[in-house]
């Protein structure tokens, strides 16, 4: 069954679709005034909230505290160095099958995960060694 939704959350998704990487509330409201569909920041953030509700829209949130969203398609995983900012994607799930165990026993509906892994990258670690 499909919920209803209001107009802010359809822009919302629509815009979302043409956006290829995860995308900050801040940016939604940016990109959104370009393409004359201008709301409030707030209202930005109350759609992306019902949408993330509803299992449609999944956040992922940086090392520096900021939050990315994008559709809910697939599952995330990441190798995110805490000195540049740089994100590697993994792509092979090492959780897969943890995820199906625990909504069966726990009979939970899970819409997507994220597997997040922080550190430092190569280069950083160059850096850090050369005493940068």
């Amino acid at each position: 069954m499909r919920a209803i939704r209001t107009r802010s959350q359809e822009r919302i998704l629509n815009l979302l679709k043409t956006v290829k990487q995860g995308i900050s509330a801040q940016d939604i409201y940016v990109e959104l005034r370009s393409r004359n569909q201008s709301m409030g920041l707030a209202t930005v953030y109350r759609s992306l909230e019902s949408l993330k509700l509803e299992g449609m829209v999944q956040v992922r949130t940086l090392g520096n505290g900021e939050a990315l969203y994008n559709l809910a398609q697939q599952d995330k995983h990441h190798l995110t160095c805490l000195q540049c900012g740089a994100s590697i994607p993994i792509n092979q799930c090492p959780v897969h099958d943890l995820e199906e165990q625990l909504q069966s026993k726990h009979k939970f509906k899970i819409f997507y995960h994220t597997l997040e892994f922080f550190g430092l990258c190569s280069q950083c670690q160059l850096a850090q060694a050369a005493g940068e």
